[in-house]
């Protein structure tokens, strides 16, 4: 089981920092994925990070504003966000996979509910 947590309201250039708790499972055996869906759009990869969290990868859109990261000790992925802008407004998930090729495909073996996070202008 999954639970993303750390969404709120942030004015835009603000930063915040999303939790992704994981329970029940293996946790250290997959790749951890942060994925968005904005109102009206479909849902798109933004983050990746590794199972041993060494290697991550990054849509072009949120490339160094956000750093995916994990601690397997906490069974726990983040995802901080930095420079935020209004068109970061959306629903953030995460989700685990076995590779960070299969989560930039936004195919996942398990995925977390969402965490809204608004950004203001």
């Amino acid at each position: 089981q999954l639970q993303a947590s750390g969404g709120g309201l942030v004015q835009a250039g603000g930063s915040l920092r999303l939790s992704c708790a994981a329970s029940g499972g293996t946790f250290s055996s997959y790749a951890v994925g942060w994925f968005r869906q904005a109102p009206g759009k479909e849902r798109e990869f933004v983050a990746a990070a590794s199972w041993g969290g060494l290697r991550t990868v990054y849509a072009d859109s949120v490339k160094d504003r956000f750093t995916a990261s994990r601690d397997n000790a906490k069974n726990t992925a983040y995802l901080q966000m930095s420079a935020l802008k209004p068109e970061d407004t959306a629903v953030y998930y995460c989700a685990l996979g076995s590779s960070l090729i299969v989560l930039r495909s936004i195919t996942a073996d398990y995925w977390g509910q969402g965490t809204l996070v608004t950004v203001s202008s």
